[in-house]
């Protein structure tokens, strides 16, 4: 989600300022890529590039792409075979394996375009999906980023496009992107069924000058983060103006006005022994999926059996959420290296991954979307 809303950003920027934009997009990958289905670019025809579709090997090419589909007004499909380090044709030389298929979409002002449905993806606190139709096809018209859908919304509302909503709500039941062959008005086309989830939403109780660096390589990552404890000296936004939320709370009404939800993770580091219990004992039976807890085995333990004098039963379940001592187990002592081994935990939680090293995987890194929405 990061990426989109750093384009959100430089999109309303460049119209601001009256420039034309293009909006490149990863539509297909066969083999190996950098990039997966679903990476972005926004170009502004003066050359700015926001977002990225490959490893920076594809941009050039890309920038002059996207200024022919802005000087044209016409979304244009675009084909990169990096499979061959010998063929220069778009001096890439990715050797990265792959056929990489990318449209270029022009971004018309005064019409319904791309980005406006970005930023409904970016407002939705829920699951969602975007539709991309394209065609391989030499002379098919294009036609582009067509529909947000979620389980409560969608949009356009018309009905021009109820053909797709049956694999659009596989994708949003699964929660993995497809891309399908499809037909549309009788013509074939393939269309990018795009899972999006939404942007993680960070909860540290505690505000000491050890959840910096955590904010600081959060923000990186573009999650939205809520910063709150007891002390007024050190829950400021001054201290901490990367937060979306910062404010000084009791730990019994710590959870008062968050949303707790599957893509929440909340993290216990104020050095209050009893400030930390009290909010892991109300974090117990909300549904998200992490609860990191700052400190030594030791502490946890003494929780657990606190908690078990007070007649709180802590589930298997309940334990399975519970990560403490919180992080990986990167040998990290520092603050910015402890703030690291957290945030890479809570990426590998996300993905369900064990943050093992790449080095011992077997089978691709990624995993590949194909026509299958199952």
């Amino acid at each position: 989600m990061k990426e989109i809303n750093d384009i959100i950003k430089a999109y309303r920027k460049a119209k601001a300022a009256g420039k034309k934009t293009a909006l490149a997009t990863v539509v297909k990958v066969e083999g190996s890529s950098y990039r997966q289905p679903g990476a972005r670019m926004l170009i502004t025809e003066d050359g700015e590039l926001t977002g990225a579709i490959s490893g920076g090997c594809l941009e050039g090419d890309a920038l002059k792409k996207a200024l022919l589909a802005i000087h044209q007004e016409q979304n244009k499909l675009i084909i990169y075979d990096t499979s061959n380090d010998e063929d220069s044709d778009f001096g890439v030389q990715l050797g990265c394996n792959g056929i990489v298929h990318i449209l270029f979409e022009y971004i018309n002002y005064d019409q319904g375009h791309p980005v406006d449905l970005l930023i409904k993806a970016a407002e939705e606190r829920r699951d969602s999906v975007l539709t991309c139709i394209f065609s391989l096809e030499r002379g098919t018209p294009q036609i582009g980023t067509v529909l947000f859908y979620s389980q409560y919304a969608a949009f356009p509302e018309s009905h021009h496009f109820d053909h797709l909503i049956q694999d659009v709500e596989k994708v949003l039941e699964n929660r993995l992107s497809a891309v399908k062959s499809i037909v549309h008005d009788n013509i074939p086309f393939e269309a990018l069924i795009e899972y999006l989830p939404p942007a993680v939403s960070l909860v540290i109780a505690g505000a000491g000058n050890d959840v910096k660096p955590l904010v600081e390589i959060a923000s990186v990552m573009g999650w939205e983060m809520t910063v709150a404890e007891g002390r007024v000296s050190h829950a400021t936004e001054k201290r901490f103006p990367l937060a979306k939320t910062v404010k000084v709370v009791s730990a019994e009404d710590f959870l008062n006005e968050i949303v707790v939800d599957e893509h929440t993770f909340v993290v216990l580091m104020t050095h209050n022994y009893r400030y930390d219990l009290t909010v892991l004992k109300n974090m117990l039976n909300r549904n998200n999926r992490y609860i990191g807890i700052l400190g030594p085995k030791s502490k946890l333990n003494r929780m657990l059996s606190d908690l078990t004098e007070e007649s709180v039963e802590v589930s298997e379940e309940q334990m399975q959420r519970i990560y403490g001592p919180v992080g990986l187990d990167i040998g990290a002592e520092t603050s910015e290296e402890i703030a690291l081994s957290i945030v890479a935990e809570i990426k590998a939680v996300l993905e369900n991954k064990q943050g093992n090293s790449l080095r011992y995987k077997k089978n691709k890194i990624h995993q590949a979307i194909n026509g299958d929405a199952q």
